[in-house]
């Protein structure tokens, strides 16, 4: 074949692998992973939590929490989805949602949005003065009490909840339970159907 020998052919620059073929940087370029609260309206009906979950089970994403309730309108439902995943796999999760049937809308919710999380926590009841004490200070109340344990419910950002658990370590924690979190977005703004 006529052209230059293989020794005198230009070579593009940057770098190689092991077999001599060029990799592109921007293949290589590693993301770090964010925390986004991914809210999505979905036809309230039986499967729907299924699918949604299956879909970021096949593709591996990692669900922080997940939280399903009903909304204004009877047939519709809203999810918040808490995920943690390098930037493309946010964008990627967006758009698997979105082809979902029962999905009617998918929005990311700015970080300045209202989150929410409930938590119960069952402690030792050997002293529930103190306990409601601690209580108080978290903005939290003790929704049932026995002379074995109380239970205490507190509402508030992941950061309180937090705090307020690690509060109560002192009374032996004997149970926790956690919703995840609950998220809309702050101003008129509404999650509607996409066009």
């Amino acid at each position: 074949m006529p052209g230059p020998a293989p020794d005198e052919r230009m070579r593009p620059k940057g770098r190689r692998n092991t077999q001599g073929i060029r990799v592109d940087p921007e293949a290589e370029v590693t993301h770090e992973p964010r925390q986004a609260v991914l809210s999505a309206l979905v036809k309230h009906r039986p499967g729907v939590l299924s699918e949604v979950s299956a879909l970021f089970s096949r593709r591996q994403f990692n669900i922080e929490s997940l939280t399903v309730g009903p909304t204004v309108d009877e047939d519709t439902a809203r999810m918040t989805i808490l995920i943690e995943e390098p930037e493309p796999g946010i964008d990627q999760a967006k758009k698997q949602l979105r082809k979902l049937v029962p999905v009617i809308s998918v929005r990311e919710l700015e970080g300045e949005a209202v989150r929410r999380e409930l938590a119960l926590v069952k402690v030792s009841g050997e002293k529930p003065d103190d306990v409601n004490a601690v209580a108080d200070m978290y903005d939290g109340q003790a929704v049932d009490a026995s002379t074995d344990s109380v239970t205490v419910e507190i509402t508030g950002s992941k950061q309180k909840i937090d705090a307020a658990i690690e509060a109560f370590k002192q009374f032996d924690v004997q149970e926790i339970v956690r919703t995840g979190a609950a998220a809309l977005e702050r101003g008129p703004k509404t999650l509607e159907k996409d066009v």
